[in-house]
Order: C-alpha cells, then sequence, then structure tokens
C-alpha cells in the first residue's frame, strides 16, 4: 500500500511510486494500525490518513491472501522461485 492523496491504497504489485508499507490482510490488523496511528508513522505522513480504499480491498479479499501490500507470491519450482516478468 502507498499514500496517495492523503488515502491509503493497495498496491498488490508493488509499483506505484511512494513510500510504501505492508498489512497482514485481516480486518483485525487494519483495526489495530488505525487505532495506534501507524499509518502516518509508516508512510511519512503529516496528519490523519484515510483506509477506505484498504478496507475496501480487504473485504474484496475476504481476509485471506498475501498482505495488501506483499503482492501475489510467486510460482516455486523445487527449490527455485520463478521470475515475476511484470
Amino acid at each position: 500500500m502507498v499514500l496517495a492523496a492523503g488515502e491509503v491504497i493497495p498496491d498488490p504489485r508493488r509499483r506505484m511510486p511512494g513510500r510504501g508499507a505492508w498489512l497482514h490482510p485481516d480486518e483485525r490488523c487494519l483495526a489495530k494500525a488505525e487505532k495506534r496511528r501507524a499509518f502516518p508513522r509508516a508512510l511519512r505522513s503529516e496528519g490523519a490518513v484515510g483506509v477506505e480504499a484498504l478496507r475496501a480491498e480487504l473485504a474484496r479479499r475476504g481476509g485471506l491472501g498475501g498482505g495488501i501490500g506483499a503482492g501475489e507470491p510467486r510460482p516455486v519450482e523445487g527449490n527455485r522461485k520463478q521470475v515475476d516478468p511484470s
């Protein structure tokens, strides 16, 4: 996830510019991060940030999968990870 115009935006492919952060794909972790005001600190932002887009992405994923900022897991072949062509 990255900060864009005061809103935390999911960035599953880790391609957006700016400072990024990672969050477990769990609504409890999102609630804890909001309570602790972790987003402005992690993203080095002044003031509060909106998390509606992040909450919507968590709901869309059903709270499952890799981290919001971690992208999709890469397939493993034997002992080697496959290179992401994108």
